[in-house]
């Protein structure tokens, strides 16, 4: 279902900097009531600043954090029409990788997630409507070169959407997923070399993403797609994945060959 902007009570997560930060000005700018959440306390005061809205900082992963989020937002706009669960981190390696790097990489880019929906479906369901924007990265569609704790928990958080949309989106629930591919943000600064090697040449800017999801936000699309070839790329994924396996490894072996000969 298309959502109205004018005046909607909306709330970004990891709206600090970034995508968060682009889009929630376009919702400001679209008449929406943003509520900006981050951690860091100063960039998200620094953003509601800006376009007028209410900053709200704080951890939006954990059950407590959330909770305290849901009910202080609703408070200041009587109400919450859009939540985009935009906050997320990547955390480097394989098998290898810590297991707190596992397990913080599922709290914030999983467990965010249906932690929100579990606080906001009870009144939406019963008033027939809400509009939930998952943040999933093109990692959730495909993979991440160099890192597998983003990878497998962006899946999972397109996993979640789709059972969201499937689950409720016949009784006035609205899911969307948006995936981008190369972004310039500070996390593609940290994305190491493979992440950089498939990112980097066609990278568009947190402004460009946002323009994209205001137009999905009217059309009610389910994949926010910023980089119409990653629908391509899925495509290739899904009816002939060994192809896209052995191009995939073909990136992977560039990159190591590289790395080797510095």
């Amino acid at each position: 279902m298309p959502l109205d902007l004018k005046n909607a009570g909306a709330v970004v997560t990891g709206a600090g900097n970034g995508i968060g930060a682009a889009v929630a000005r376009r919702l400001a700018s679209a008449g929406a009531r943003v509520v900006v959440n981050d951690l860091d306390a100063t960039a998200a005061e620094a953003v509601a600043g800006e376009i007028g809205g209410i900053a709200v900082p704080g951890d939006a992963a954990s059950e407590a954090g959330v909770t305290a989020l849901i009910a202080e937002a609703d408070a200041h706009l009587g109400g919450i029409d859009l939540y985009m669960a935009n906050a997320g981190i990547a955390r480097s390696g394989g098998p290898e990788a810590p297991e707190a790097d596992w397990e913080i990489s599922w709290q914030v880019n999983v467990m965010s997630h249906v932690r929100a929906a579990r606080e906001l479906l009870p009144g939406w369901l019963e008033r027939g409507r809400g509009h939930f924007l998952t943040t999933a990265s093109g990692a959730g569609l495909l993979t991440m070169l160099g890192s597998a704790p983003y990878s497998v928990t962006k899946h999972a958080a397109l996993s979640f959407s789709e059972w969201l949309s499937a689950t409720y989106g016949d009784r006035g629930i609205t899911v969307q997923c948006l995936c981008p591919l190369g972004v310039r943000t500070g996390m593609l600064d940290d994305a190491g070399d493979q992440g950089q090697a498939i990112l980097s040449p066609g990278a568009i800017t947190p402004e460009e993403v946002a323009d994209t999801v205001l137009v999905a936000l009217r059309d009610g699309r389910f994949l926010i797609l910023p980089h119409p070839e990653a629908a391509d790329f899925y495509t290739a994924r899904a009816t002939d994945t060994d192809a896209w396996l052995a191009g995939m490894r073909r990136i992977q072996a560039k990159v190591f060959t590289e790395e080797e000969s510095e």
